[in-house]
């Protein structure tokens, strides 16, 4: 009887925490959805964004540049890594640690970061690199803006300072409802053959742009840019953190069904043994008293 009571109590407990894996399993498919449109909807203005900076470019006299002076080699190298503070996401931290290691490792320099994320933060430092500051992962699309904001207000404290400093943001990227991978960008200095590409984008009507306030209209275009790179870097991010935690998740509710039918069958066993055990002393009893 007490090993029966046991296994229900078990199967009780599996019950309930199958219920919390299905749970977290829909709350991880329909943030999804919601990051992956946030993604799609920076396209446009990311389009707008691009088609002012090549009109700034055309404006400027060609052998100025963009203040994008090419270094042989950068003594600074700054990189924003986004990963994740909680757990329950598989292999999603282990997978963008490595890859900023090997990345920033490739990369000549010494090399700095800023984590989004207390767990791949302490991979990373952990790995010997020297970090700049960990910053919360955000828990929505709406809370992303304010991080991005934060972001570029540390790497504008540390770029007038530092000659040549290289920033690059490294993130996992999405690709379906199952995968992702992680990928790295340079966002400054801004790429040479970017530059040319979006001084070659024709002006998509008859009306010439004219340019106001010359270098400082670059400035801010530029800071859009960032802004929207470092946001959809966070959103796609963010977007195969719950694609890791589904996947985890679908494993959890596989593992944990195919457990509570091991059980039911080791209770279904037990209470088929205490039947059988009963009639036996029934027919026992029965022969005995037949007998006499």
């Amino acid at each position: 009887m007490s090993d029966t009571q046991s296994l229900r109590r078990t199967i009780a407990s599996g019950a309930q925490l199958q219920s919390v894996v299905r749970t977290m399993k829909a709350l991880a498919a329909s943030s999804i959805g919601q990051y992956e449109k946030s993604v799609q909807a920076l396209a446009d203005y990311y389009r707008t964004v691009e088609l002012g900076l090549g009109a700034c470019l055309r404006d400027r006299d060609p052998a100025g540049g963009l203040a994008v002076r090419k270094a042989p080699s950068a003594r600074k190298i700054s990189a924003v890594v986004f990963g994740s503070d909680q757990g329950l996401v598989g292999q999603f931290n282990d997978v963008v640690a490595d890859y900023a290691i090997k990345t920033l490792a490739a990369l000549s320099g010494e090399a700095r970061f800023w984590a989004v994320g207390e767990r791949v933060y302490a991979r990373l430092t952990d790995a010997g690199l020297t970090p700049l500051g960990p910053f919360t992962v955000p828990g929505s699309v709406g809370a992303i803006g304010p991080l991005v904001d934060q972001l570029q207000l540390e790497s504008e404290a540390h770029q007038p300072t530092e000659e040549m400093a290289q920033l690059c943001v490294i993130y996992n990227r999405h690709l379906s409802a199952t995968l992702f991978e992680p990928v790295s960008q340079r966002l400054l200095p801004l790429d040479a053959k970017w530059q040319q590409g979006l001084c070659a984008v024709p002006w998509p009507t008859r009306n010439l742009p004219q340019i106001i306030g010359g270098g400082l209209a670059l400035h801010w275009l530029v800071r859009e840019y960032l802004f929207i790179s470092l946001f959809r870097a966070c959103a796609e991010s963010l977007a195969s953190e719950n694609t890791s935690r589904l996947a985890a998740m679908q494993r959890a509710d596989k593992n944990i069904e195919d457990l509570l039918g091991r059980l039911n069958g080791n209770l279904n066993q037990l209470r088929q043994s205490g039947i059988d055990e009963e009639l036996f002393d029934v027919i026992s009893g029965f022969e005995a008293l037949a007998g006499e």
